[in-house]
């Protein structure tokens, strides 16, 4: 094997680490793919380490024992968080972006890569700890952050839908009744995406009254999965009492004054 240099061989597990965020990876498998010693690949992970933190751009945890390696989180540091969000705040309060019925037009902001994943990782990074199998959502504009934090977290991500197809098998349907439309809505998720007892974390784009939340969570308990949290993009100020008790939000709407074309939304990172 051509002697790989030192700068080289760091780009290259950086590389490696990204790809596979919260994946476990032991030095063995550094070793195979180098070629050098466990020391020298340990010298280099310091020097990775110790510039993630420098740079607030996520970290290195170190499992220990014999099945120990280390684990990518691509989490950013809080204060770099907090400016990403004011920053969205503050796009999301162009009066442009006010529609008829005193909504926002969010599609551009919630399909654009680099936000998607910034709300992603501080998803991701709230609910770690929790150590969630699988991310769940429903058909929605939040399915793209749902996606972001999935990826995030190194788990799957699966998407209750409101127009189940064939293609899907056997699926377990549940009514809701959504609390912006306040209309009586079904979703359906296949019955070979979930396995039972699974801990699922919940993602959700927008919170008014929480139905749609409580929806998928009752979808849930016919899997007999364990939630572990409720994640929500956009939650509103009131109704104060939601259907849904324990949810973590990145945004709260205040109020969208149409005839003075006022959006008022803060970030609560």
């Amino acid at each position: 094997m051509e002697r790989i240099k030192r700068t080289e061989r760091i780009v290259a597990i950086m590389r490696v680490f990204t790809s596979n965020p919260c994946r476990l990876i032991t030095l063995g498998e550094f070793v195979d793919m180098f070629g050098c010693a466990k020391s020298t690949l340990s010298e280099d992970i310091a020097h990775i380490k110790s510039s993630l933190l420098k740079m607030g751009m996520g970290t290195l945890e170190t499992v220990n024992g014999t099945n120990g390696g280390l684990r990518f989180l691509p989490f950013n540091s809080d204060e770099s968080d907090r400016l990403i969000m004011e920053s969205v705040c503050e796009e999301l309060k162009k009066n442009e972006r006010i529609l008829p019925g005193g909504y926002l037009y969010t599609t551009d902001m919630f399909s654009n890569p680099k936000i998607t994943q910034a709300m992603g990782e501080i998803f991701a990074k709230h609910f770690y700890a929790r150590k969630p199998d699988v991310v769940v959502t429903v058909e929605s504009m939040g399915v793209p952050i749902a996606s972001m934090t999935a990826k995030a977290l190194g788990i799957p991500m699966v998407t209750a839908r409101h127009n189940i197809k064939a293609s899907e098998g056997s699926t377990v349907t549940i009514n809701y009744v959504s609390a912006s439309s306040n209309r009586m809505q079904s979703m359906s998720l296949s019955r070979r995406l979930l396995h039972r007892g699974e801990r699922a974390l919940i993602i959700d784009d927008f919170m008014k009254g929480g139905g749609t939340a409580k929806g998928i969570a009752d979808l849930l308990s016919e899997f007999d999965a364990e939630i572990v949290g409720t994640g929500v993009i956009i939650a509103t100020e009131e109704p104060k009492k939601k259907l849904v008790d324990d949810f973590y939000q990145l945004m709260t709407l205040y109020n969208v004054d149409t005839d003075n074309k006022i959006v008022d939304i803060k970030s609560r990172i």
